[in-house]
């Protein structure tokens, strides 16, 4: 499967960006999908992941409460909506994917990456 993320852009603080990470050659119904972000001298760290079927989503706890996983079939896309921005959510966005439903929070896990997308908060 290839993945393609798109919909970063520049927001103020409190500002909503909702972000998109289209399949492509394979159906994304069958795929774990999580988003990672890397902001500039840091680690790229976990967001949230979607199960395979949509029915499990998980959030890190800097994120819960603002940001909404959510997967379309029909249009084989997984949604990033982010809500309450700040400052602090500043990075490059990635979607990621994986076939076993184990990798969790494992970035290393994942086998199919997208090109990353960037979204900056001002404040």
């Amino acid at each position: 499967v290839q993945l393609q993320a798109s919909g970063g852009g520049l927001v103020q603080a409190g500002g909503s960006l909702r972000l998109s990470c289209a399949g492509s050659g394979d159906t994304l119904s069958t795929y774990t999908i999580s988003w990672f972000r890397q902001a500039p001298g840091k680690e790229r760290e976990f967001v949230s992941t979607i199960s395979w079927s949509g029915t499990n989503t998980y959030y890190a706890d800097s994120v819960k409460g603002r940001f909404d996983i959510s997967k379309d079939n029909a249009k084989n896309t997984v949604y990033l909506q982010m809500n309450e921005l700040k400052p602090e959510d500043t990075a490059v966005y990635y979607c990621a994917a994986e076939l076993t439903g184990s990798a969790g929070r494992n970035s290393e896990l994942y086998d199919y990456w997208g090109q990353g997308t960037l979204v900056t908060v001002s404040s």
